[in-house]
This record gives C-alpha cells, structure tokens and sequence, in this order.
C-alpha cells in the first residue's frame, strides 16, 4: 500500500526542486532522508519534511517495518504563479513570476512490491 504526502503552494520553483526529488527517487527513506539533510539546496528542507510527513502516515496507517520503506514515486507539479513587476528605467516595468509547487511523495515497502509482481508473473 502506498503511503502518501503533498506540500501543496511550496514556494520554490518547480524545476529547482525537481533536481532533488529526481535524487531521493527509489532510495529508501533513511538514505533519502540524510541525502536531503545535507543538501545545500533551499527545496531540500521542504522535501524532507513531506518525506517525515510520508513516514508518520505510513506509521499512522501500520506499516510494519520503516527499514523496508521506500520513495517509489515522487514528482513536482507547478502551482500557480504570483505576478509581480519591478519598475525599470524610462517608464518600463519587467516581470517577476513568483512560482509556486506542488510536492508529492509515495512511499511504499520494498518487500511487499516485488511479491505482488512476482505473483502476477506466474
């Protein structure tokens, strides 16, 4: 069963934070969980509280074991954008998009997948 976790309207913008869940994507949760920690990027913080999130909804919902957990699936869908302007010389205005993601992470257990294939197989 898959265990799962959203951050809806984070406010960071959808392809920066695609290149971390592109990292922690098939690793199991401790190793996903310290790769975000020590990652220098800003998404990484929001990242690993949904992943934390993902792993207190798998314990709510009892998962037996959290060493057989893993990210199985997880991607960033864009949010709305928040326009803005900045006022530039003679009359101009450039435009700042402020966007916004949507970060989603599933987890599953590791050794609960691969019986359910290996029993559609035979």
């Amino acid at each position: 069963m898959a265990y799962v976790s959203k951050h809806r309207f984070a406010r960071i913008a959808p392809r920066k934070a695609r290149r971390l869940m592109d990292l922690i994507r098939g690793r199991d949760v401790d190793d996903a969980i310290s790769l975000l920690r020590f990652s220098k990027q800003r998404a990484s913080g929001m990242i690993e509280k949904v992943v934390r999130s993902a792993v207190a909804n798998a314990a709510e919902q009892d998962a037996q074991m959290r060493n057989a957990l893993f990210v199985a699936e997880c991607w960033v869908d864009p949010g709305p954008v928040m326009k803005r302007f900045q006022p530039k010389d003679r009359g101009k205005a450039y435009s700042i998009m402020k966007r916004t993601s949507h970060l989603v992470v599933k987890l599953d257990e590791r050794g609960k997948q691969g019986t359910e294939e290996e029993e559609s197989d035979e």
